[in-house]
């Protein structure tokens, strides 16, 4: 960092009692972690060793075991396991064929939907340009009927098309079965081409039976909306999910501070969906943030300097499946003082941004962060209401302060849950950009004083 950079940034920061050597030792974190850490190994390991994990199964406990192992072999403490209930959801076989033609459809059951009989069913297709026009329909197009929803999501850096047209796996079987539909197919939540489908989670509300519900490969779903705007359209389909009341797990390690009752949290998400390898999401979120962890441990045990505020990595359960670890987690851990959270879980690419959702009075430390990260190509985002991360809303909406470090999203939902999410589609140099950013970012907000809760 340039001298006048330098003395501007301590010169600005409130008059609260700063431990000496705070953003030089950020800095010298960052370049560590970027020249050396064990981010790739430890990816390379859970994809290898561990494999999919689909929440509540034995892969998933497995997956547990391999993140406390690691955890201890990077030198972090106070390591936990803490448990909750979940329905286990598994999918069976899946078929999806164009009555009076050879079109085998390519196609992905959404987790949390119903099963068809063995058979499978047979129905005449309607389809809908997107929810709101499913929303209009009457009864008598959609009742006895396998629905296709349409949608045009499209590449975005931060996502937020997905969060768009999101609403039409998450929402949309469950209002064609209020609707007394057979079945929905849904055009996957994804931007590539390829003949692969996206998985993903829907919920039914009490008092509302799951139905099957899948999703088609972009061009699969696009076969479909041809020949249903050529006229009539008839589908088999066979899925055959099961579900079981069963149990997940959060597991946590932790760097010591040294001053009780306050906490800053990083972490990712530790299951995955079954048809890929769960390498993007969220595996390099898992690595990431213990990659960052370990760098910081390896600074602390050399100096003998610890944090502030205690760091604690969590991964998180069954995050794929609505949250459930997160919410778990909150709920667990309300009474305590989290003070910060962040959460890796948008694949393996680059940060180009860094976010904050934190009180008046520490906003200053985003400036702070903003500055080290800068020479790594990440941007500030001044706005003061950033999200952080899926498990890390739970906590941010009892008042923990939010970090976020906004990943490049351009590619992620080509493979984002499909049997593309593999580890050849990580890049390693972009993989160690995310550990220095991570690194030095939760080291300033360890090594801070300032307030970060927002309620």
């Amino acid at each position: 960092m340039r001298p006048l950079l330098l003395a501007a940034l301590l010169l600005a920061a409130p008059a609260l009692a700063q431990p000496a050597g705070r953003i030089e030792t950020a800095v010298r974190l960052r370049d560590a972690a970027l020249a050396a850490n064990p981010a790739w190994p430890l990816l390379v390991d859970l994809t290898d060793n561990v494999g999919p994990r689909l929440a509540g199964t034995e892969a998933e406990g497995r997956g547990r075991g391999w993140a406390k192992a690691a955890m201890q072999k990077l030198g972090l403490t106070n390591i936990r396991e803490e448990a909750f209930p979940i329905t286990v959801w598994e999918r069976g076989q899946e078929q999806a064929s164009i009555i009076g033609s050879n079109h085998r459809l390519a196609i992905a059951a959404l987790g949390g939907s119903g099963a068809t009989p063995a058979t499978g069913i047979t129905a005449p297709v309607s389809c809908f340009d997107n929810l709101a026009a499913l929303r209009a329909a009457p009864e008598s197009e959609v009742k006895g009927r396998i629905i296709f929803i349409d949608h045009r999501m499209t590449v975005t850096q931060d996502g937020s098309s997905y969060g768009i047209n999101g609403a039409v796996r998450r929402a949309g079987p469950a209002l064609a079965a209020q609707k007394g539909a057979a079945a929905v197919m849904i055009r996957s939540l994804g931007t590539d081409y390829h003949r692969n489908p996206h998985t993903g989670s829907t919920s039914f509300p009490a008092g509302t039976a799951p139905i099957p519900a899948v999703a088609l490969a972009l061009p699969d779903a696009e076969l479909v909306a041809r020949r249903c705007a050529a006229g009539r359209l008839e589908v088999k389909l066979i899925s055959t999910p099961t579900s079981r009341p069963g149990q997940s797990a959060n597991v946590s390690g932790e760097i010591p501070g040294s001053v009780a009752n306050e906490v800053v949290v990083l972490g990712g998400h530790l299951d995955s969906w079954d048809i890929g390898q769960g390498v993007f999401d969220d595996g390099a979120g898992v690595a990431i943030t213990l990659a960052a962890a370990a760098t910081i441990k390896a600074e602390t045990a050399r100096t003998g300097q610890s944090p502030r505020r205690t760091i604690r990595v969590v991964l998180w359960g069954s995050e794929e499946i609505g949250v459930v670890g997160g919410r778990a987690y909150a709920e667990a851990h309300r009474q305590e003082q989290i003070v910060l959270a962040g959460e890796s879980d948008f694949g393996a690419d680059r940060i180009w941004q860094v976010g904050s959702r934190v009180a008046e009075a520490g906003v200053p430390l985003f400036g702070e962060i903003g500055a080290v990260l800068a020479p790594l190509g990440i941007q500030p985002d001044a706005g003061n209401k950033a999200g952080g991360g899926a498990d890390v809303g739970p906590l941010a909406a009892l008042g923990t302060g939010v970090l976020s470090l906004n990943q490049d999203g351009t590619r992620y939902f080509d493979v984002h849950h499909t049997p593309d999410d593999t580890l050849d589609k990580a890049d390693r140099a972009q993989l160690d950009q995310n550990v220095a950013a991570w690194t030095a970012a939760i080291w300033l907000a360890a090594s801070d004083d300032r307030p970060l809760r927002t309620k």
